[in-house]
């Protein structure tokens, strides 16, 4: 016996579902690096943002290092750090580190690269 459409859908294409939106977070005070799903303009809201995405899959993350006055992305890295020597990483596609700070950017680079967050380097105009 061969399937047949419900009454009324014949001749009607079954449509593909729809791809997820991919989840891009960005952490940066004053420029945006490329279109955020979210965006968390100090480390406190980072921190917030990266908590609320724990056991959620993040495509992209994107940090930059200074935050304006005295902030930085410590916090999210110290975050990020502690997760993952805890056993418990957030689950990121690809961390991007985009500053014109370059000790500082590198800082982070390495610090997340030992814990095993795949982290690129992206160059700001």
């Amino acid at each position: 016996m061969a399937w047949s459409p419900p009454p009324g859908h014949e001749g009607q294409a079954q449509q593909p579902s729809p791809e997820p939106t991919p989840i891009i977070l960005a952490i940066d005070d004053l420029k945006t690096q490329p279109q955020p799903t979210r965006l968390a303009r100090t480390s406190r809201e980072g921190v917030q943002l990266l908590q609320e995405h724990q056991d959620i899959f993040i495509d992209e993350l994107w940090l930059d290092h200074d935050l304006g006055e005295d902030d930085s992305i410590m916090p999210m890295v110290t975050l990020l750090d502690e997760a993952a020597f805890q056993g418990n990483p957030f689950q990121i596609g690809t961390v991007y580190v985009h500053n014109a700070n370059p000790i500082g950017a590198e800082t982070v680079v390495r610090s997340l690269s030992h814990c095993k967050y795949r982290v690129r380097r992206a160059v700001t105009q």
